[in-house]
């Protein structure tokens, strides 16, 4: 499958314009390009009807919040909710560089979004990540009134390091050792710290998160590698994904996350998990926060709101 042309063209820029790799550079050096590439890469974010950036208690400190409620949705009004955890390999990313994408949701799916600007490494290493998630998690059911959410249908999701952190939330809640949700939206999760599987053979160069790019994020969120094993870094490894709520799951062709978000969507079908699987073939890794470049982004963010969407509408008719 030829690559998208719009991604192509991102690619091609970034060599233009002689951005080293990621792994080239230190945390700081990486979460200052990336700062930098947004205005170029993403388009101007929806307008939605509020915004506002919130705080939440955490294990250690306050947790940034931002709250979106979709376009001509009544201010009384107590809307589903999808708590949002954003991506950028647990060590770049926060509340701004997922903005854009944030809006399209909460505007798609008619919802509330809240996102999550969770603790990072290397300087908050695994499980600092997970446990501000499921604390911000346990405060939105917790504050359901005043926040004018649901609680009954209620959401995770996230994209690459989001979408782990969503996958992590969905297993827990299942446990019950955070509130239950009833649904969980994985774009292009990362889901095996093992990072051994054939696409981490086959991308190697030439694109934004390649082999060598991943590991060296994993290095940075789990630096001991016997805990990549442990199911809260890696939930494909956990003993069952029985009774985990439904899912959305999407993976890009280029990518070396694709093998290990296949697999889980096959493990959550395994395991009598409704799933709905969708593989962008042309597509490479990070293509969401791509939408100037990349008119498919605007589509799959779309296709998932409305799949979560069709979700909440299917337990309103029951």
């Amino acid at each position: 499958m030829p690559i998208d042309p719009g991604a192509q063209r991102v690619l091609d820029l970034i060599r233009e314009m002689g951005r080293p790799p990621i792994h080239t550079l230190n945390p700081e050096e990486a979460r200052a390009a990336s700062a930098r590439s947004r205005s170029v890469l993403q388009p101007e974010g929806e307008a939605v009807s509020e915004v506002e950036d919130l705080t939440c208690p955490g294990p250690a400190g306050p947790i940034k919040l931002r709250r979106y409620r979709a376009a001509g949705t009544e201010a009384g009004e107590a809307l589903p909710c999808l708590l949002f955890l954003h991506g950028g390999g647990w060590v770049i990313g926060d509340l701004d560089s997922h903005d854009q994408p944030c809006r399209l949701l909460a505007n798609a799916a008619r919802c509330c979004v809240i996102a999550v600007d969770y603790r990072m490494g290397p300087e908050h290493p695994y499980p600092a990540a997970v446990d501000d998630s499921a604390a911000a998690l346990r405060w939105v059911v917790e504050n359901a009134g005043p926040l004018r959410i649901d609680p009954t249908k209620l959401a995770v999701g996230g994209d690459s390091a989001g979408g782990n952190l969503a996958a992590v939330l969905a297993i827990m809640g299942r446990d019950g050792t955070v509130p239950a949700v009833g649904y969980q939206m994985l774009l292009y999760p990362a889901t095996d710290m093992a990072a051994h599987r054939p696409a981490y053979e086959r991308f190697t160069e030439g694109l934004i998160l390649t082999s060598e790019t991943m590991r060296w994020f994993i290095g940075h969120y789990v630096p001991e590698p016997e805990r990549r094993f442990e199911w809260q870094a890696s939930p494909l490894r956990a003993n069952s994904l029985a009774g985990t709520p439904p899912a959305f799951v999407m993976t890009a062709g280029y990518d070396p996350l694709v093998d290990e978000g296949a697999a889980y969507a096959r493990r959550l079908e395994e395991d009598g998990v409704r799933v709905t699987y969708l593989h962008v073939a042309d597509q490479i890794h990070a293509f969401l926060t791509m939408g100037k470049f990349i008119p498919a982004s605007a589509l799959v963010l779309r296709q998932a709101a409305l799949s979560l969407a069709h979700h909440w509408a299917e337990e309103t008719a029951l």
